[in-house]
């Protein structure tokens, strides 16, 4: 049982027995978990045929992306349910269903999203950058036009999950959402929806469509540049079909990003939730774009996972700032 410690208080991991007590506390920090430019909404509708009947838990529809908004599909989970059962066979009762039920489902998303001001003002406010005349010609478009993804939110990703979803075509993101306790005092661990959008970057969503990952020097020579390829990556959906090209972050002494590569495919690494990028071409030298240090007024720290960033601003940039900032 793992401990955490905040304001100088222990706090022991706290097991839900209700799966009804998990998505409250999901919905309650609904904001937190997928950002300001999200809108979350809690409604269950059965959907589908009697044979093929799917409930989701609720619906995102996600603005991170300005010309290029998304809808997901959100399933509240537990660990403790069977992963095939209570998530796998959901999805892909979805994912046959979905096409079929789309006049409902665009029916009871615009009538939640007319009947709350605040939920149709977001939505409103959003729009302001695409191409749609109103909600109800967005809702058309991303319904029955775009790709609906689905998001699943649990207590604690398992090898037996990844395991379940590397085995369905509908495209899923993974979102471990934990809950620490200490008296009366409850706390959560999660990593935010496509956090990397979220850090200090001054590179517009809808010109990302280059991934930097970090790499030590004998994975670095051995993966990126021996094997013209780059693995295992977690990426959420949303992008897998933006990346057009990888660069490579040498880690400590280097500090730099030293090549570069157009990629060629992307696929799902193994039975995992990651994902392997396989090179056109050997990858090119660049720089290298050092980092610049804290002493000399840089602004973006060493890398230690994956960012985004645009092809035109990387091979203008000339230190490790200039890529993102």
């Amino acid at each position: 049982m793992e401990k955490l410690i905040f304001e100088d208080k222990i706090f022991d991991e706290f097991q839900y027995s209700a799966e009804e007590d998990f998505e409250k506390d999901v919905i309650k920090h609904s904001k937190e978990i997928f950002g300001s430019n999200s809108l979350y909404i809690d409604i269950k509708k059965r959907i589908g045929e009697d044979n093929i009947l799917s409930i989701p838990d609720g619906y995102l529809l996600d603005f991170s992306f300005e010309s290029q908004p998304r809808l997901y599909i959100i399933e509240n989970e537990l660990v403790s349910h069977d992963p095939f059962k209570h998530i796998g066979q959901q999805l892909l009762k979805f994912a046959i269903s979905y096409k079929k039920s789309g006049r409902n489902i665009k029916t009871f998303l615009l009538d939640e999203i007319l009947k709350d001001s605040a939920k149709k003002e977001m939505v409103e406010k959003n729009l302001k950058s695409t191409n749609y005349r109103n909600i109800d010609d967005f809702l058309e478009n991303i319904i029955f036009e775009k790709e609906v993804g689905a998001i699943i939110i649990i207590d604690e990703i398992t090898e037996d999950l990844e395991n379940v979803l590397s085995n369905l075509t509908m495209k899923t993101d993974i979102l471990e959402f934990r809950a620490f306790v200490c008296g009366e005092q409850m706390v959560h661990e999660f990593t935010p929806f496509q956090q990397e959008l979220t850090i200090e970057s001054e590179v517009k969503t809808d010109d990302i469509d280059t991934i930097v990952v970090p790499a030590n020097e004998d994975g670095f020579k051995e993966t990126f540049l021996g094997e013209d390829c780059w693995y295992a990556i977690r990426i959420y959906s949303s992008m897998i079909e933006r990346i057009k090209y990888i660069a490579g972050y040498q880690t400590a002494p280097t500090s730099a990003i030293t090549h570069y590569a157009e990629v060629k495919n992307i696929e799902k690494y193994e039975k995992t939730g990651k994902y392997v990028l396989h090179f056109k071409d050997k990858a090119k030298r660049i720089g290298p774009l050092k980092l610049v240090t804290k002493a000399d007024k840089g602004r973006v720290k060493a890398l230690q996972a994956p960012r985004y960033t645009s092809f035109k601003k990387l091979i203008k940039a000339k230190n490790l700032d200039e890529v993102f900032i």
